[in-house]
């Protein structure tokens, strides 16, 4: 009886071995997230707006928060809550605001999470076709401008827009 055991157990141990070695989801080192984050800052710092940066993992904790000099208060939260949003939906907050007005059975989206902000300034990080996560900016002065800074972060690591 012993014996069986044993020898189940080395039949089966290459099995569970071999499970151990399945690869893990993509993630966005902090490295990589740092230098998106530090790169978007710059970019509306240079045009005279004083904002906040953040960058949210695939996960939803948030890997990055960077605030400019005299950025407003408010404006972590607002760069936080685009992060998730396109995070987590893997979409622009602009497009999804424009996509949530088209109609009103589309409303409920924005009820989803209340971590969410649905305002342009948000955008995915995709590393080849993997979401990986989001990079938000909250405090210029339109939101067009928090997304073009944005757009400046994915282009500082190389993620597609």
């Amino acid at each position: 009886m012993i014996r069986k055991l044993v020898v189940t157990a080395m039949l089966l141990a290459p099995m569970a071995a071999g499970a151990q070695e399945l690869p893990t989801a993509p993630y966005l080192p902090l490295d990589m997230a740092t230098k998106a984050a530090q790169a978007a800052l710059q970019a509306c710092v240079a045009e005279g707006s004083n904002v906040s940066v953040a960058i949210v993992a695939r996960s939803g904790g948030t890997q990055v928060l960077l605030k400019a000099d005299n950025s407003g208060p408010h404006t972590g939260s607002s760069a936080e809550g685009k992060a998730f949003a396109s995070a987590a939906l893997g979409r622009d907050t602009a497009g999804l605001a424009d996509f949530i007005a088209s109609k009103p059975a589309n409303d409920g989206m924005r009820d989803m999470d209340p971590r969410m902000v649905i305002q342009a300034g948000g955008l995915p990080v995709k590393i080849g076709n993997a979401l990986v996560a989001g990079i938000g900016v909250g405090g210029a002065p339109s939101g067009d401008i928090d997304a073009k800074c944005a757009a400046a972060g994915l282009k500082a690591i190389g993620a597609a827009e």
